[in-house]
């Protein structure tokens, strides 16, 4: 039997560190994933996956990871249950992550909050992903930059 799941998304909010009765540190976050199809309106849905990590994972998480922040998860779908206040008992569906992958880095993510969201390139550039690059500059190098990728682009 086989039980994995991949996930990339960005975070609805910042991580929310807690700790056991043990002392054990636990992180909840949400992941919004974007759906590979539109609605009747030609509008994009996501939805939004709750994420758990524990022990050093989870204090990683809670310090680095903030809303917004572009993300890949792996893990497995965990399905629990329990009685609330009103004596019913409620069903929760979440990911408990074993790997997570910072995808950009904590500077693109406040450029893109500081400029309302969107793509960084645009205008008259020369190459695809925005403004003018000299060829011996690495290609690769981090500028505080999102890069535009759409999901024609990925692999998977």
């Amino acid at each position: 039997m086989l039980n994995r799941v991949i996930l990339i998304g960005r975070l609805t909010r910042d991580p929310e560190l807690r700790y056991t009765p043990s002392g054990v540190a636990v992180t909840q976050f949400t992941l919004a994933v974007d759906r590979p199809f539109t609605n009747q309106q030609n509008q994009r849905e996501a939805d939004f996956i709750p994420i758990v990590t524990w022990r050093q994972l989870a204090e990683t998480c809670a310090n680095y990871l903030r809303k917004g922040r572009l993300t890949a998860v792996e893990g497995r779908i965990q399905v629990r249950s329990y009685d609330n206040n009103e004596g019913r008992r409620v069903y929760v569906t979440e990911v408990v992550a074993d790997n997570v992958r910072f995808l950009e880095s904590p500077n693109s993510a406040a450029n893109r909050d500081e400029f309302g969201g969107g793509s960084a390139g645009g205008g008259s550039g020369g190459n695809r992903y925005g403004g003018t690059r000299d060829d011996n500059q690495d290609p690769f190098s981090d500028d505080g930059k999102p890069i535009d990728i759409s999901d024609d682009d990925l692999p998977f």
